[in-house]
């Protein structure tokens, strides 16, 4: 078991984003989830029986997902980073995450249909960012873009 989990709080669509997130990233599985049962879903403001907690697993990275109401709502101050090899993995994670609702941001950012921040950038993004001769150009390029585009930033 990992020592640190993250955990994502939802208001009742744990267990949709979860299955969501498991069917975007290929090595990935579900967990059995747990339930609200009486006394706990009291306590909560949930229903007894409502699913409470979705483990689940993408890329070898455990999450928990929580039902536990409206007053947490997600920002762009926790986000999650996908490094991609090329641009077709690139554009596979970024078709799947902005669909159904989703947002595009700047330079590779965008949140999914559950408000939660991606950004989906190529492995590589730190050397040619800061690549002495072409690093400045680079930069600029990304600025421009929303999904990333990783033959302009190399040609930049």
């Amino acid at each position: 078991m990992q020592k640190i989990i993250p955990m994502l709080w939802f208001d009742g669509t744990a267990q949709e984003a979860a299955d969501f997130y498991v069917s975007v990233f290929k090595d990935s599985k579900m967990k059995p989830a747990s339930r609200y049962d009486k006394a706990s879903a009291e306590v909560a403001g949930r229903n007894a029986g409502e699913v409470m907690l979705v483990p689940f697993e993408l890329e070898g990275q455990e999450f928990l997902a929580l039902n536990g109401g409206p007053m947490f709502p997600f920002t762009e101050a926790v986000s999650f980073v996908i490094y991609v090899d090329d641009q077709e993995e690139l554009d596979t994670f970024w078709n799947a995450l902005t669909a159904d609702g989703g947002e595009e941001s700047m330079c590779g950012w965008l949140k999914d249909k559950f408000g939660v921040s991606w950004q989906v950038t190529p492995r590589n993004i730190g050397d040619l960012l800061s690549d002495p001769e072409r690093g400045e150009r680079a930069t600029a390029a990304l600025l421009q873009m929303r999904r990333i585009d990783i033959d302009k930033l190399k040609n930049a």
